[in-house]
């Protein structure tokens, strides 16, 4: 058995671009990570509007379904979608895999292993909250786009690292740093 992790980051055409890209950095500075990124065609304009930055190298295609991870003989440790938009949350709770994205997703599912999903989008609907309870019901975890203030960052990246932060946390990949966790004055 290897003793690297297979990790899969999705991102997909919601605003929040910047934490995929922390994500990235972050989970690339991981001892023993494989990172396997996917974008949707909208997060790739999303990407480039939201940081200006070239999207990142070596992207798996989102209309390529043979990737290894489209099934479930292929074992992913963690799927992370991040940012999740409300159609791709609804076609994975749906169990509508028509594209690597919502694939890759409902295969983690099935095979009941991790998977993280982040939606950001304010407020919810109720369509919204039921899509979210279905996915929750059937073993994924649902992490909300909501920074902690506890660490009292100074800065938007430091908003955005404690986030980042948690997400590798909830997904298994690493421990939360101090400067991250609530502690009591």
């Amino acid at each position: 058995m290897s003793k690297y992790k297979e990790i899969i980051l999705a991102v997909t055409g919601a605003s929040g671009s910047i934490y995929a890209r922390r994500f990235i950095e972050m989970a690339s500075a991981l001892p023993d990570l494989n990172l396997n990124v996917i974008f949707s065609d909208t997060a790739k304009e999303v990407w480039t509007y939201e940081t200006g930055m070239p999207l990142p190298e070596n992207l798996v295609s989102n209309h390529d379904f043979n990737f290894k991870f489209c099934s479930g003989s292929a074992v992913a440790d963690a799927v992370i979608i991040l940012p999740c938009t409300m159609g791709t949350l609804a076609r994975i709770a749906a169990g509508t895999a028509n594209d690597v994205i919502s694939r890759v997703a409902d295969v983690q599912m099935k095979e009941r292993r991790k998977i993280v999903i982040v939606p950001r989008e304010t407020p919810y609907s109720l369509i919204h909250l039921r899509n979210m309870t279905a996915l929750t019901e059937a073993g994924a975890i649902i992490c909300p786009a909501s920074p902690s203030f506890y660490s009292r960052p100074a800065t938007l990246s430091d908003l955005t690292d404690s986030f980042v932060a948690r997400v590798l946390q909830t997904a298994g990949l690493c421990e939360l740093d101090d400067k991250f966790k609530w502690n009591r004055i």
